[in-house]
Protein backbone atom coordinates (compact mmCIF):
# COMPACT_ATOMS: atom_id res chain seq x y z
CA UNK A 1 0.00 0.00 0.00
CA UNK A 2 1.55 3.28 -1.16
CA UNK A 3 0.72 6.98 -0.99
CA UNK A 4 1.00 9.84 -3.46
CA UNK A 5 0.64 13.60 -3.23
CA UNK A 6 -0.38 16.13 -5.87
CA UNK A 7 1.38 19.48 -5.49
CA UNK A 8 -0.87 22.57 -5.70
CA UNK A 9 -3.79 20.32 -6.63
CA UNK A 10 -6.49 23.00 -6.78
CA UNK A 11 -4.47 25.02 -9.30
CA UNK A 12 -4.93 22.21 -11.84
CA UNK A 13 -8.71 22.58 -11.89
CA UNK A 14 -10.40 23.87 -15.05
CA UNK A 15 -13.24 26.37 -14.56
CA UNK A 16 -16.46 25.79 -16.52
CA UNK A 17 -17.89 29.26 -15.83
CA UNK A 18 -16.55 32.80 -16.01
CA UNK A 19 -14.92 33.94 -12.76
CA UNK A 20 -13.50 37.41 -12.23
CA UNK A 21 -11.27 38.61 -9.37
CA UNK A 22 -9.90 41.95 -8.23
CA UNK A 23 -6.33 42.74 -9.19
CA UNK A 24 -3.88 41.51 -6.51
CA UNK A 25 -1.90 44.32 -4.89
CA UNK A 26 1.38 43.09 -6.35
CA UNK A 27 -0.01 42.81 -9.91
CA UNK A 28 -2.07 45.94 -10.36
CA UNK A 29 -1.91 47.55 -13.81
CA UNK A 30 -2.49 51.18 -14.77
CA UNK A 31 -6.26 50.93 -14.65
CA UNK A 32 -6.96 49.62 -11.14
CA UNK A 33 -10.72 49.50 -11.78
CA UNK A 34 -10.33 46.53 -14.12
CA UNK A 35 -10.51 42.92 -12.97
CA UNK A 36 -8.84 39.67 -14.00
CA UNK A 37 -10.65 36.79 -15.65
CA UNK A 38 -9.42 33.48 -14.28
CA UNK A 39 -8.38 30.73 -16.66
CA UNK A 40 -7.93 28.14 -13.91
CA UNK A 41 -9.08 27.63 -10.34
CA UNK A 42 -7.46 29.26 -7.33
CA UNK A 43 -7.36 28.26 -3.69
CA UNK A 44 -10.28 29.89 -1.89
CA UNK A 45 -12.75 29.62 -4.75
CA UNK A 46 -15.94 27.73 -4.01
CA UNK A 47 -15.58 26.03 -7.39
CA UNK A 48 -12.00 24.89 -6.74
CA UNK A 49 -12.70 21.52 -5.03
CA UNK A 50 -15.18 20.45 -7.71
CA UNK A 51 -12.86 21.64 -10.51
CA UNK A 52 -9.98 19.63 -9.06
CA UNK A 53 -12.11 16.51 -8.66
CA UNK A 54 -13.28 16.75 -12.27
CA UNK A 55 -9.65 17.10 -13.38
CA UNK A 56 -8.39 14.05 -11.48
CA UNK A 57 -11.48 12.05 -12.48
CA UNK A 58 -10.74 12.77 -16.17
CA UNK A 59 -7.14 11.63 -15.63
CA UNK A 60 -8.25 8.36 -14.05
CA UNK A 61 -10.71 7.81 -16.90
CA UNK A 62 -7.89 8.25 -19.43
CA UNK A 63 -5.85 5.71 -17.48
CA UNK A 64 -8.80 3.27 -17.71
CA UNK A 65 -9.68 3.33 -14.02
CA UNK A 66 -13.36 2.80 -13.26
CA UNK A 67 -15.06 4.90 -10.58
CA UNK A 68 -16.88 2.95 -7.89
CA UNK A 69 -20.62 3.70 -8.17
CA UNK A 70 -21.04 3.68 -4.39
CA UNK A 71 -17.86 5.56 -3.39
CA UNK A 72 -16.87 8.30 -5.83
CA UNK A 73 -13.35 8.70 -4.46
CA UNK A 74 -12.47 5.05 -5.15
CA UNK A 75 -11.14 4.01 -8.57
CA UNK A 76 -10.27 0.51 -9.78
CA UNK A 77 -8.35 -0.76 -12.81
CA UNK A 78 -8.54 -4.42 -13.75
CA UNK A 79 -6.75 -5.95 -16.73
CA UNK A 80 -6.10 -9.44 -18.00
CA UNK A 81 -4.26 -12.07 -15.98
CA UNK A 82 -5.88 -10.86 -12.77
CA UNK A 83 -3.85 -7.66 -12.48
CA UNK A 84 -5.57 -4.97 -10.44
CA UNK A 85 -4.92 -1.44 -9.19
CA UNK A 86 -7.07 0.27 -6.51
CA UNK A 87 -6.77 4.03 -5.89
CA UNK A 88 -8.44 6.00 -3.10
CA UNK A 89 -8.55 9.81 -3.32
CA UNK A 90 -8.68 12.22 -0.38
CA UNK A 91 -8.46 15.82 -1.69
CA UNK A 92 -4.86 15.94 -3.06
CA UNK A 93 -3.73 12.77 -1.30
CA UNK A 94 -3.91 9.35 -2.93
CA UNK A 95 -3.56 5.85 -1.56
CA UNK A 96 -3.09 2.97 -3.95
CA UNK A 97 -2.53 -0.75 -3.82
CA UNK A 98 -2.23 -3.43 -6.47
CA UNK A 99 -0.54 -6.63 -7.53
CA UNK A 100 1.44 -5.41 -10.56
CA UNK A 101 4.57 -3.28 -10.42
CA UNK A 102 4.04 -1.83 -13.91
CA UNK A 103 0.67 -0.39 -12.86
CA UNK A 104 2.33 1.13 -9.79
CA UNK A 105 5.04 2.82 -11.80
CA UNK A 106 2.54 4.19 -14.30
CA UNK A 107 0.48 6.04 -11.70
CA UNK A 108 3.57 7.27 -9.82
CA UNK A 109 5.08 8.87 -12.90
CA UNK A 110 2.93 12.02 -12.82
CA UNK A 111 2.68 12.58 -9.04
CA UNK A 112 4.90 12.95 -5.97
CA UNK A 113 5.70 9.53 -4.57
CA UNK A 114 5.57 9.44 -0.76
CA UNK A 115 6.59 5.79 -0.54
CA UNK A 116 4.92 3.10 1.51
CA UNK A 117 1.92 4.19 3.51
CA UNK A 118 2.66 4.62 7.23
CA UNK A 119 0.11 7.12 8.55
CA UNK A 120 -3.14 8.53 7.21
CA UNK A 121 -5.99 10.44 8.89
CA UNK A 122 -5.17 9.20 12.37
CA UNK A 123 -4.63 5.59 11.27
CA UNK A 124 -1.15 4.08 11.56
CA UNK A 125 -0.10 1.35 9.14
CA UNK A 126 2.60 -1.30 9.40
CA UNK A 127 3.23 -3.49 6.38
CA UNK A 128 4.76 -6.93 6.62
CA UNK A 129 5.41 -9.72 4.17
CA UNK A 130 2.37 -11.63 5.42
CA UNK A 131 -0.11 -8.76 5.72
CA UNK A 132 -0.94 -5.17 6.64
CA UNK A 133 -1.60 -4.15 10.25
CA UNK A 134 -3.58 -0.96 11.02
CA UNK A 135 -3.99 0.65 14.43
CA UNK A 136 -4.66 4.04 16.08
CA UNK A 137 -2.35 4.12 19.08
CA UNK A 138 -1.35 7.78 18.74
CA UNK A 139 -4.96 8.83 18.09
CA UNK A 140 -6.14 6.95 21.21
CA UNK A 141 -3.40 8.55 23.33
CA UNK A 142 -4.34 12.00 22.01
CA UNK A 143 -7.96 11.38 23.06
CA UNK A 144 -6.90 10.48 26.61
CA UNK A 145 -4.72 13.58 26.88
CA UNK A 146 -7.41 15.83 25.40
CA UNK A 147 -9.99 14.78 28.01
CA UNK A 148 -7.55 14.48 30.94
CA UNK A 149 -7.71 10.69 31.23
CA UNK A 150 -4.09 9.74 30.55
CA UNK A 151 -3.57 8.68 34.20
CA UNK A 152 -6.75 6.59 34.49
CA UNK A 153 -6.62 2.87 35.29
CA UNK A 154 -6.34 0.52 32.34
CA UNK A 155 -8.77 -2.29 31.63
CA UNK A 156 -8.58 -5.19 29.17
CA UNK A 157 -12.20 -4.87 28.05
CA UNK A 158 -14.06 -1.77 26.81
CA UNK A 159 -16.89 -2.29 29.29
CA UNK A 160 -17.23 -4.03 32.67
CA UNK A 161 -19.07 -7.39 32.24
CA UNK A 162 -22.31 -8.02 34.14
CA UNK A 163 -22.51 -4.32 35.01
CA UNK A 164 -25.96 -2.75 34.73
CA UNK A 165 -25.91 0.84 33.54
CA UNK A 166 -28.56 3.15 34.93
CA UNK A 167 -29.35 6.84 35.14
CA UNK A 168 -28.31 8.56 38.36
CA UNK A 169 -31.18 10.93 39.15
CA UNK A 170 -29.11 12.74 41.79
CA UNK A 171 -25.91 12.87 39.77
CA UNK A 172 -24.32 16.13 38.68
CA UNK A 173 -24.89 17.44 35.19
CA UNK A 174 -22.15 16.89 32.64
CA UNK A 175 -20.85 19.20 29.95
CA UNK A 176 -23.02 18.21 26.99
CA UNK A 177 -20.59 19.54 24.38
CA UNK A 178 -17.63 17.72 25.92
CA UNK A 179 -19.61 14.47 26.16
CA UNK A 180 -20.52 14.67 22.47
CA UNK A 181 -16.89 15.31 21.60
CA UNK A 182 -15.84 12.21 23.54
CA UNK A 183 -18.36 10.00 21.75
CA UNK A 184 -17.40 11.47 18.39
CA UNK A 185 -13.72 10.73 19.00
CA UNK A 186 -14.51 7.17 20.09
CA UNK A 187 -16.67 6.56 17.01
CA UNK A 188 -13.70 7.35 14.75
CA UNK A 189 -11.62 4.94 16.85
CA UNK A 190 -13.98 2.15 15.74
CA UNK A 191 -12.09 2.05 12.43
CA UNK A 192 -9.52 -0.21 14.11
CA UNK A 193 -11.31 -1.07 17.37
CA UNK A 194 -14.80 -2.34 16.46
CA UNK A 195 -15.00 -3.93 19.93
CA UNK A 196 -15.66 -0.43 21.31
CA UNK A 197 -18.95 -0.15 19.42
CA UNK A 198 -20.98 -1.57 22.34
CA UNK A 199 -19.49 1.01 24.69
CA UNK A 200 -20.25 3.87 22.26
CA UNK A 201 -23.81 2.64 21.73
CA UNK A 202 -24.45 2.31 25.47
CA UNK A 203 -23.12 5.82 26.10
CA UNK A 204 -25.35 7.27 23.38
CA UNK A 205 -28.40 5.46 24.80
CA UNK A 206 -27.73 6.76 28.30
CA UNK A 207 -27.28 10.28 26.96
CA UNK A 208 -30.55 10.02 25.01
CA UNK A 209 -32.49 8.86 28.07
CA UNK A 210 -31.03 11.70 30.17
CA UNK A 211 -32.24 14.29 27.63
Amino acid sequence: MYQLDVKSAYLHGELVEDVYVDQPLSYQKEDKNKVYKLKKALYGLRQAPRAWYNKIEDYFTQELLDKCPHEHTLFVKQIKEGKILIVSLYVDYLIYIGNDEALHENIKSSMSDLGKMRYSLGVEIKQYANGIFIYQQKYAQDILIRFGMETCNRVCKPIVPRKTLFQDEKGRSVNVTEFRQMIGCLIYLLATRPDLSFFCLSSCMIYGEAH
